[in-house]
C-alpha cells in the first residue's frame, strides 16, 4: 500500500517550517524551549483584552503581563471557555474579548489551566492545556534522534531520495518539518535493503526501512513513531509499496516524559542498530508458522468480512489458500490496496505487521 502522511506534510508546510537537517531543527527547538515557561492559573485569574488598535486579542494573567495567543492557543482557550473559536475570530476584538471573558468567568466551573508562555521578541501564549499536561519537548526528542541516526542527511537514515535515488536536500523535497504547533520527521535507510522472499508473484523483493516521528508541545497531537518497510518514495513524498507498518503513540499525560524514556527511546535505538537479520528471521518464522484452522484463526483477529476478504485475495493473487502466518501478512497488504480510507488501510497493515512479532 501507499502511505500518504508525509506527502500531506510536504504539500502543506510553508517555507519557514521546512528544515534541511536535524541539527538546525534542533537548534530552533532549543531556542523556543529556552524562551518558554509553564504557568498554571485559575480560569478566573485570566482575562482577554483587545489590542490598542482593536485588531486583535491579548491574554493577561495574574501579573498583568499581556501575551498574544497563537491561532492554536486561542482555539484552546475558547474551548475551555465553551465559546466557538471560529465565531469569535469574526467578531470585533472588544466584543470577542467580552465573550471570552464571560465564558472563562461564568460559563465554566473554576478550573486550573496550564499556560505555555514564550517570551522572545514579544510575549506569546503558545498553549492553554490542562494543568497536568505531560509535555515532551521537541528539542529533547531531536537530541535522541540525532544521537541514534545522525543529522538526517549524511548517515544511513536520511531524508529519502526520489524513486530510490539520492538527491540533494532542499526545502522543496525535505521531510523535516516543525512549527509552533507540531513537528514531523520522515527518515529512511535506502542503502541497506532487506530482501523479502515472495514479495510479489513468487519473486523476491528488496525493501528499505523507514519511520515517521511526530510530536506536539502544545496539545495538537500525541507523540508517535511509525515504522515500516517500503519500495520507494516519489517526488511528492508518497511512500509506495509500504508493508509491516507498526506504530507506538504516547499521549501527553503527566507521565508522558517518563514513558518517552521507557518506551520510545528503546525503539529508536533498536531501529537505528537493527541489522537485516532480525527482520529476515521474523519473515522466516512467519513463513514457517503453519496455521491449523485458517478461518477460525483469522476470525479471532479480524472481522468476519475481513477474514473472508483476506482468504479470497490471497487465493486470487497467489493461486493457493492461506497456509502460514506470512501468507496472512501478504494477503493483508494486497487487501489494503482496495480499501479507500487511509486510516482503515493503515490499521489493517498495522495488524498484519504485528503478526511478525508472534
Amino acid at each position: 500500500m501507499e502511505l500518504t502522511r508525509a506527502s500531506r506534510e510536504w504539500a502543506s508546510r510553508p517555507n519557514d517550517e521546512r528544515y534541511l537537517d536535524l541539527p538546525s531543527m534542533r537548534d530552533r527547538m532549543y531556542h523556543t524551549m529556552d524562551k518558554s515557561r509553564t504557568v498554571v492559573a485559575s480560569c478566573r485569574q485570566v482575562q482577554a483584552i483587545p489590542t490598542d488598535d482593536n485588531q486583535g486579542i491579548l491574554i493577561e494573567g495574574p501579573n498583568g503581563q499581556p501575551y498574544a495567543p497563537t491561532h492554536w492557543a486561542f482555539g484552546q482557550l475558547c474551548q475551555r471557555a465553551s465559546s466557538p473559536a471560529g465565531y469569535l475570530r469574526d467578531l470585533p476584538a472588544p466584543l470577542a474579548a467580552d465573550c471570552l471573558n464571560y465564558g472563562l468567568k461564568f460559563r465554566r466551573d473554576i478550573e486550573d489551566i496550564g499556560f505555555l508562555l514564550e517570551k522572545d521578541e514579544s510575549p506569546v501564549l503558545r498553549a492553554a492545556t490542562g494543568p497536568a499536561y505531560g509535555r515532551i519537548w521537541n528539542a529533547g526528542i531531536l537530541d535522541h534522534v540525532i544521537d541514534r541516526f545522525g543529522d538526517g542527511v549524511t548517515g544511513d537514515f536520511r531524508v529519502p531520495g526520489e524513486f530510490g535515488k539520492a538527491v540533494t536536500i532542499t526545502k522543496e523535497n525535505t521531510t523535516l518539518y516543525a512549527s509552533d504547533r507540531d513537528m514531523f520527521i520522515f527518515l529512511a535507510d535506502e542503502n541497506h535493503k532487506i530482501e523479502v522472499p515472495n514479495r510479489r508473484n513468487g519473486e523476491p523483493g528488496l525493501l528499505s526501512r523507514g519511520f515517521f516521528l511526530w510530536n506536539s508541545e502544545v496539545g495538537s497531537a500525541t507523540f508517535g513513531i511509525g515504522t515500516f518497510l517500503f519500495d520507494y518514495v516519489c517526488c511528492n513524498r508518497i511512500v509506495w509499496g509500504a508493508t509491516g507498518y507498526k506504530e507506538i503513540k504516547i499521549r501527553h499525560t503527566v507521565s508522558a516524559p517518563d514513558r518517552f524514556i521507557e518506551q520510545a527511546q528503546p525503539i529508536l535505538l533498536a531501529y537505528a542498530n537493527g541489522s537485516e537479520k532480525p527482520i529476515q528471521d521474523a519473515i522466516a518464522n512467519a513463513k514457517a508458522h503453519k496455521l491449523d484452522d485458517v478461518n477460525e484463526w483469522l476470525t479471532k483477529r479480524f472481522s468476519k468480512s475481513t477474514a473472508s476478504a483476506l482468504q479470497a485475495v490471497h487465493k486470487r493473487e497467489e493461486a493457493r489458500p492461506i497456509e502460514t502466518m506470512w501468507d496472512v501478512t501478504v494477503a493483508a497488504t494486497a487487501h489494503a490496496r482496495s480499501i479507500p480510507y487511509q486510516n482503515e488501510r493503515v490499521e489493517l497493515e498495522r495488524k498484519a505487521g504485528e503478526l511478525l512479532d508472534f
